[in-house]
């Protein structure tokens, strides 16, 4: 099945964040148009862009690669989203519409009945969407596609053990809500900041030893259309 020239980028983006394309190996334009069922045109471009991104390299005699983070790298994403995501939040109290509210709510009492329940997968993907909620609600397309590009390449340099507290955490984004939903933006800039700083010591590099190293997919003849993953 083929998929729009315009969600390559997202697809081959989306497979290296889940280890179909192992870090380090060759991006070929062909291999991949043939994948995506696209031709070497959109392809091309979106190796550029996740080149501009840091998600992939050109090495000389070997073309584009997926690139092969480092531990330090990979620390400076987690501290860079802990200075953004409060910031985010700060933003969101003071611009956030009531469509953003009614999200945000939402995901909130879903999350907080799933974590009740021990629904562990649901649990993430719903966290995945009220970050992208809140940032969003900061009315800042520049902010929302940073903190989207960390949320995408922490997915990729860590593993990320269950949170210990999952009932807790889904308390802690109430809270941030409420903060927003009042308008005070110093109030939900700290509880986000706290939030972040716990959910961060859940974090293992990935490829600290090679004993979580994604397994390469060899099959890359058939073309895929995978939705955006969130995180």
């Amino acid at each position: 099945m083929r998929i729009p020239a315009h969600s390559v980028c997202t697809a081959i983006r989306d497979d290296i964040v889940a280890g179909v394309h192992e870090r380090g190996s060759r991006l070929t334009e062909e291999l991949l148009a043939r994948r995506y069922g696209v031709s070497r045109v959109p392809v091309r471009e979106a190796l550029r862009t996740l080149e501009a991104e840091g998600f992939v390299v050109t090495r000389r005699h070997a073309g584009a690669c997926v690139a092969e983070p480092t531990e330090q790298e990979a620390a400076d994403l987690l501290e860079m989203r802990a200075l953004l995501e409060p910031l985010g939040a700060a933003r969101a109290a003071r611009r956030r519409t009531e469509a953003h509210l009614k999200v945000l709510r939402g995901l909130v009492r879903l999350g907080q009945m799933r974590a009740r329940q021990g629904s562990s997968e649901d649990l993430r993907s719903l966290g995945g969407w009220f970050h992208e909620t809140l940032a969003q609600a900061a009315g800042s397309p520049s902010l929302t596609a940073t903190l989207t590009q960390l949320r995408h390449k922490i997915a990729w340099m860590y593993a990320v053990d269950a949170p210990a507290g999952p009932v807790e955490s889904w308390a802690e984004h109430g809270a941030i809500v409420d903060a927003v939903a009042r308008g005070d933006s110093e109030r939900a800039r700290a509880l986000t900041a706290a939030h972040t700083e716990r959910a961060s010591s859940a974090h293992r590099f990935r490829f600290a030893s090679g004993g979580d190293r994604p397994q390469r997919v060899r099959n890359s003849q058939r073309a895929v259309n995978m939705p955006s993953l969130r995180h």
